[in-house]
C-alpha cells in the first residue's frame, strides 16, 4: 500500500499534497478525505481542484451533497459532502454509483458516513491537527481491499 505523510504549516504548502494526489490518478478516481470538523478537508480540495484547472468556485456541498466542477480541459470533478447523510439509502437516492463509476475524479468529504459504498480501491487522505494550530499532518495512501 503506497502512502506518504506530509507536515503542512500553511495553505501555501498544500500544492505539494495536491500534486502528489494528482500523481495517484492512475491508481484510483475516488479520493476519500477523513478529518475532524475544521481540519482542512475543503481547503485541500479547493487547492487540488485549482491545481487540476477547475475555474469554478469550489465550496463544500454540505446541503447539495454533490457539486460538479469542470476543469479547463472539460473534465468533470465531483465533490461530495456526506456529513448530513443519515443512512446509506440517501447515497443511493443521489445515484452515487453513477458518479463513482464515471471515471471522473470524485472527492469525498465525510466518507465514514458511506464507507460500505467505497470501491475496493481508493485513495484515503487523513488530515489531523498537528502540534500547533497551524500544523496539519496529512497521510495519503492508496487503499486496496
Amino acid at each position: 500500500m503506497d502512502s506518504k505523510e506530509f507536515h503542512i504549516y500553511g495553505v501555501e504548502q498544500l500544492s505539494e499534497v495536491s500534486e502528489y494526489l494528482i500523481s495517484l490518478r492512475d491508481e484510483a478516481d475516488i479520493i476519500a478525505f477523513y478529518g475532524s470538523m475544521g481540519a482542512g478537508k475543503t481547503t485541500l480540495i479547493k487547492n487540488l481542484c485549482h491545481k487540476m484547472g477547475v475555474t469554478d468556485e469550489v465550496n463544500s456541498p454540505t446541503f447539495a451533497i454533490v457539486n460538479e466542477y469542470v476543469t479547463e480541459e472539460g473534465e468533470s470533478v465531483y465533490h461530495f459532502d456526506f456529513y448530513r447523510i443519515k443512512k446509506l439509502e440517501e447515497a443511493y437516492d443521489i445515484g452515487f454509483e453513477n458518479y463513482f463509476d464515471s471515471g471522473n475524479l470524485c472527492l469525498i468529504e465525510w466518507p465514514e458516513m458511506i464507507e460500505p459504498l467505497l470501491p475496493e480501491k481508493y485513495i484515503r487522505v487523513e488530515i489531523q491537527h498537528g502540534e500547533t494550530d497551524e500544523e496539519r499532518v496529512i497521510l495519503c495512501q492508496v487503499v486496496e481491499e
